[in-house]
């Protein structure tokens, strides 16, 4: 099957080769870190000036390299002394001390190092101190909507923007195919339970896995609400689970470090502070959030529309926080360098008391950066309310804010 370029990504990768940093993509098991260096070699494996080196920690072929040594030794055996050297590792993790060799290789003269993983906490510890600096992360999020139809050839129509909604952006489901939902439910389980195995109950020897299941049931049953440590603990008891808020906070964190989920602090717009309790949760993948839903997309629509959103601010390079006012909250204060923008996500834009729930917080911010509301509202055309511009959903999804 052809490889697609994902230009996004494509366009970073190539903008930092040649600067002296190595290059992380990071995200979770088959968002398609493996696909973006394959596409690399694609877009760069006719030029005579460019050594590729690659080697996919998840492929048979590359099972003998297991330490540092062994990587050393491959990259050893096929470097170019006269061309301009790119090394790949995918899942890079697997190797042992890999960052001795990985610091050592990128020092050489006309070489770049791209690798990846898929735990957050790879960059933390040894290879952060060995690099000081000297790296760069590029967090790899699922298919965009624009990528979605790409991938899967379809038009931008309503029926496309549910079948995102309701699947998720897995590269993977290309091959596929979206025409069986059976084979699309087989396929997102599979990923889960592999990620759940892997990247969490295999890596930290987790011991109460039916609690593990329950509170990742929980968090998809729940996406978009602000919830405590303290208040899943307690009902987690009334459902005979008898778990502390440490336990809690410390499962949550590894469904983070898996990239499974992603927690969102509140932020005080008047105080301009990060507030420490009560955060919200949304999933990487709204496909897998589904699968573990119980009733799926239809449970909650518009904290899946939420989490879409969410998503795909985060895919725009915004970091994300959720509002809070003295009286009321905006779903989201977005944030980049010398930019700021307040988004307000609704279902439908129907009776008065919705558009007064959506617009009021953000009348009430008495400050110029641009305000949105964003809705599911059929034949919705953009337009101006006091400032506030209301824009549909697959227009965002399409052209961003």
């Amino acid at each position: 099957m052809e490889v697609l370029t994902r230009k996004h990504y494509a366009d970073k990768v190539d903008s930092w080769i040649g600067k002296g940093n190595i290059i992380v993509l990071v995200g979770p098991r088959r968002v398609g870190k493996s696909y973006i260096l394959k596409d690399f070699i694609q877009r760069h494996s006719q030029e005579k000036d460019i050594n590729v080196i690659y080697v996919d920690k998840e492929k048979k072929a590359f099972k003998n390299i297991k330490t540092k040594d062994d990587l050393d030794n491959y990259i050893e055996s096929l470097f170019h002394p006269g061309k301009h050297n790119v090394i790949l590792v995918d899942e890079v993790q697997q190797i042992e001390e890999f960052e001795k060799s990985i610091c050592s290789w990128y020092t050489e003269d006309n070489t770049d190092v791209i690798i990846t993983g898929s735990n957050s906490k790879m960059l933390s510890g040894d290879l952060s101190t060995l690099l000081a600096g000297r790296y760069v992360e590029l967090r790899v999020h699922p298919l965009s909507y624009p990528e979605f139809l790409e991938f899967h050839n379809l038009l931008d129509n309503d029926e496309s923007l549910m079948k995102y909604l309701n699947y998720g952006g897995l590269p993977g489901l290309r091959r596929i195919g979206l025409d069986n939902d059976e084979h699309v439910w087989s396929y997102l389980s599979s990923v889960f339970n592999t990620i759940m195995l892997k990247d969490i109950i295999e890596r930290h020897d987790i011991r109460n896995v039916p609690f593990l299941n329950n509170l990742i049931a929980f968090y998809a049953d729940t996406t978009g609400k602000l919830t405590s440590a303290n208040s899943i603990s307690k009902y987690m008891k009334s459902q005979g689970e008898n778990v502390s808020s440490n336990i809690v906070l410390l499962y949550r964190s590894f469904y983070e470090e898996a990239y499974l989920l992603d927690t969102v602090s509140r932020y005080d717009i008047h105080g301009k502070k990060i507030l420490e309790s009560n955060e919200k949760v949304y999933w990487d993948d709204l496909g897998l959030r589904n699968l573990k839903a119980e009733g799926g997309m239809d449970s909650y629509i518009e904290k899946v529309i939420e989490n879409a959103v969410y998503k795909h601010l985060c895919f725009l390079g915004y970091e994300v926080h959720v509002g809070i006012l003295c009286a009321g909250e905006v779903d989201f204060v977005c944030t980049k360098p010398g930019e700021t923008a307040y988004v307000q996500v609704t279902y439908l834009m129907g009776e008065q008391t919705t558009r007064d729930r959506e617009f009021g917080p953000l009348e009430r911010i008495r400050d110029n950066h641009p305000k949105y509301v964003i809705s599911a509202t059929p034949f919705l055309t953009s337009r101006d309310e006091n400032g506030i511009k209301h824009i549909s959903l697959r227009e965002f999804l399409d052209k961003g804010l």
